[in-house]
């Protein structure tokens, strides 16, 4: 399998289907195996690039994840289309990812064709994020599916990667830093922000958040099911598949 060098450690990556270049970007605490199942809906119309990012899956671990995690896959995902070679390609990223997607596409803006951003907050951490999350982790390390899927993700040393990631998302938080590197209004690229409206780990007012953040993107939409869990990538599978088609064909 392909690796790409970053900062003196690799990035493992694969490739699957033919067609313009679509690059997924998985959440905090998944990896790109996240995006297999959901193949089939993508490489009849794309070339799928999976990328698992410095820490998780099968790219080099590292000790800590820094507190700009999301700034820094950003800077990840751009090594990946020099090394590549591949031609403004589009993201998709859903939860930890899609953050990652908008600052790649804030860096690098001629060098991204579009962004669809799935299943995240938004500007900012949600009220009562530090506790929501270290509860959640906590119930989810002694959740027998939840330890399946970490394991399914990032291999037998999955609990090491968990409380990485949970330490600098609470890291993060504390900070209270801006969570995209430039602001909204100097993206070039589309984006779509799209979700659920049941999605239990997004913010209560969701729709309002996109809303307003399209608002402030010079070309944005939105897609809000009325249904599903988290992320709405793989919980509304077809659902989401046919309006990132939707959205990536409109701007060919």
């Amino acid at each position: 399998m392909p690796y790409v060098p970053y900062c003196g450690r690799s990035l493992w990556y694969q490739e699957a289907g033919e067609g313009p270049t679509l690059i997924f970007l998985h959440g905090n605490t998944a990896s790109s195996r996240l995006f297999e199942p959901l193949l089939p809906l993508y490489t009849p119309h794309f070339r799928c690039v999976l990328l698992d990012f410095l820490g998780n899956g099968r790219s080099d671990r590292v000790a800590s994840f820094p507190t700009d995690m999301w700034q820094d896959q950003a800077r990840q995902v751009l090594a990946l289309i020099r090394e590549a070679g591949y031609e403004r390609p589009c993201l998709l990223g859903t939860s930890g990812g899609a953050w990652t997607a908008v600052n790649a596409a804030l860096l690098a803006p001629d060098a991204i064709g579009a962004v669809a951003a799935d299943s995240f907050d938004g500007r900012t951490l949600h009220p009562g994020f530090s506790r929501d999350l270290a509860a959640e982790r906590d119930r989810a390390k002694q959740d027998p599916a939840a330890r399946g899927f970490y394991e399914w993700c990032q291999g037998p040393n999955w609990e090491a990667v968990v409380d990485r990631d949970t330490d600098a998302l609470l890291r993060c938080a504390a900070a209270g830093r801006p969570l995209f590197c430039r602001p909204l209004e100097q993206m070039k690229p589309p984006v779509l922000l799209m979700g659920s409206r049941e999605d239990p780990m997004c913010r209560l007012d969701l729709e309002a958040e996109y809303t307003a953040m399209a608002a402030q993107i010079p070309c944005a939409s939105v897609c809000l099911f009325p249904s599903g869990g988290h992320p709405a990538v793989l919980t509304r599978a077809e659902d989401a598949a046919r309006a990132v088609l939707a959205f990536l064909t409109e701007r060919e």
